[in-house]
């Protein structure tokens, strides 16, 4: 579907179509396997009501912006960075609640994928008289979903490769030594970036060498700790690691693969890990894409790589990495140092991953660049 004929998408549209994407991305890894959505209520250019999907996906900003705007809704404008549900769940659908508040424009970023929408939304409002301009600022919507649009097309979610790396592309020193590479400032923003993923994913090497906690730990937003994830094949993890200590207080996965010791299995569930079994490799370790199948039918769109060299390697070679957040510290290690990623067997240029640089952030003595996958 495109914008409506003989409907102009004006500068105010984009105007207010921006910032509802702004307040789509405070959802961003709390509302899996939900969407993150904003919408504004706009009447007379001002802004009368503005919401966001909450913590689990309920209620939905549709729902939390109309009522903050209250009566005021009558005769508004909404502006919704995805198209509104039309069906039953756990609440009515948003379309029922935007004819009942008496919007008379909805202007709408993207359509919803989700076979139970995919455009009916759209169509409901039409039909109750609404005017509906859509594919304002699509890309930016559609990117910013791109985990939901993945779960729902590909079966898998979207994968975020973090790395923090010397100049020269080294993790570690040849002793193994890895903290830390990048500065404090990094970390933050590391962090930060976990904040907005629905799971964090390592590999069993780097949990038993690091013993990290994979949390969210800043000021303040201590609650966004995403889902700890370890594929560990051999179920190696302990019941001493901090991980494992700490999984009541934030979920912690461990993917496996079948006909793991039993014993071992029932040590680490006994103290709340949650243990899921996928297809291993020839390796014995699990395999990226029946990880990434899996997540996606526990409703995860949205997963941070921070696995070493081999998760790294493995998932890139998979084709299933969709984007780089690669820090790189202003220091040289050398060829003896740990490489960021395993063997990708390439043997020509061509089959090598290509990206996209995104954009550049210099962070004190570090540098960001982030890219995006090239299809």
């Amino acid at each position: 579907m495109t914008v409506e004929t003989g409907t102009e998408v004006t500068e105010r549209d984009t105007h207010f179509m921006r910032a509802a994407l702004v307040l789509a991305r405070r959802g961003l890894g709390r509302t899996w396997p939900n969407p993150a959505v904003g919408c504004l209520i706009v009447r007379d250019d001002k802004i009368v009501g503005r919401g966001w999907t909450q913590p689990g996906g309920r209620p939905h900003s549709e729902t939390e912006a109309l009522r903050q705007a209250g009566s005021a809704s009558y005769g508004a404008d909404a502006y919704i960075s995805l198209e509104p549900c039309d069906h039953y769940g756990e609440t009515g659908p948003c379309t029922e609640a935007l004819i009942a508040a008496g919007i008379r424009h909805a202007v709408i970023a993207v359509e919803d994928p989700d076979p139970r929408v995919a455009g009916r939304g759209i169509e409901r409002l039409q039909r109750a008289g609404i005017k509906v301009t859509t594919g304002v600022c699509r890309h930016a919507a559609a990117d910013l979903n791109a985990g939901f649009f993945l779960s729902i097309k590909q079966g898998r979610p979207f994968f975020t490769l973090k790395v923090a790396t010397t100049l020269d592309g080294r993790i570690a020193t040849r002793t193994g030594e890895s903290q830390w590479i990048t500065g404090g400032e990094s970390r933050a923003v590391a962090h930060h970036l976990r904040a907005q993923h629905d799971a964090v994913l390592i590999g069993s090497g780097t949990a038993l060498s690091d013993d990290p906690l994979l949390s969210c730990r800043l000021p303040g937003m201590e609650d966004r700790s995403p889902i700890r994830i370890v594929a560990d094949g051999r179920l190696r993890l302990t019941p001493a690691m901090k991980l494992i200590k700490t999984a009541r207080q934030v979920p912690t996965w461990v993917v496996t693969i079948p006909a793991t010791e039993a014993e071992r299995r029932r040590a680490l569930e006994h103290r709340g890990v949650t243990i899921i079994e996928v297809e291993g490799t020839p390796s014995g370790h699990p395999a990226p894409e029946a990880v990434g199948a899996v997540l996606a039918d526990h409703g995860i769109t949205r997963v941070l790589i921070e696995g070493g060299a081999g998760v790294a390697g493995s998932y890139l070679n998979a084709g299933l990495v969709d984007r780089l957040a690669w820090f790189r510290a202003a220091r040289v290690i050398g060829s003896d140092g740990v490489p960021a990623t395993g063997p990708l067997g390439i043997n020509e240029l061509q089959d090598a991953p290509s990206f996209s640089r995104l954009g550049v952030m210099q962070i004190g003595d570090d540098v960001l660049e982030t890219f995006s996958r090239q299809d």
